[in-house]
């Protein structure tokens, strides 16, 4: 399988319809209010195909997101769900992944707390 290759997440979102534009800036803008004052140490990158933020310029990915025909991707790797799976019976997840269906609102507070999870427990 070969993986788009995009240089920047505005590559990525300049390729998607409006309607998913807004949900993906909308977990976006969660990302990254979720590390607050270390936002500058929080870097957009694409790893995978997908928009992703690394803890640092060479830090570890925190979560990856992804737009889909039916769902917004969150991967927040097996450490993100494992430690948030007892509050993911609503949405079908996986080892390393939850997809939030656009039928219904996206859950913008558990992103923030999953995400402030992986920055508080990877390593840099």
């Amino acid at each position: 399988m070969v993986l788009p290759n995009y240089a920047h997440h505005d590559a990525y979102w300049s390729g998607l319809p409006d309607h998913l534009q807004k949900r993906l800036s909308d977990v976006r803008e969660a990302i990254e209010s979720a590390v607050g004052e270390r936002a500058p140490e929080l870097v957009r990158c694409i790893s995978y195909g997908m928009p992703a933020f690394r803890k640092g310029p060479k830090g570890p990915v925190l979560v990856y997101i992804a737009a889909y025909e039916r769902h917004i991707g969150f991967y927040p790797t097996g450490a993100g769900i494992a430690a948030f799976e007892h509050r993911l019976d609503r949405w079908k997840h996986s080892k390393g992944a939850v997809q939030f269906p656009h039928d219904a609102p996206l859950p913008l507070e558990l992103i923030t707390e999953m995400t402030l999870y992986r920055w508080d427990t990877a390593a840099q």
